[in-house]
């Protein structure tokens, strides 16, 4: 499991999102909108973010998920 940061933003914006998966953007929201990515938080009318612990249990679950 990734450890978690205390001091680390509950939330991450979709560009740290990307760049701690290495996914794009554009990658992160197709797999959103197939629910294969933790859903996003609404922050404002163009301002979304996600769990940072759902994202890294996401990380985890691939981690877990490859051929060993």
């Amino acid at each position: 499991m990734t450890p978690h940061n205390d001091n680390a933003p509950r939330l991450m914006s979709l560009n740290d999102a990307a760049r701690v998966t290495s996914l794009s953007r554009s990658q992160i929201n197709a797999l959103r909108l197939a629910g294969l990515f933790p859903s996003a938080v609404r922050l404002g009318e163009r301002r979304l973010a996600f769990v940072r612990t759902e994202v890294e249990a996401w990380i985890d679950e691939k981690i877990a998920g490859r051929a060993a």
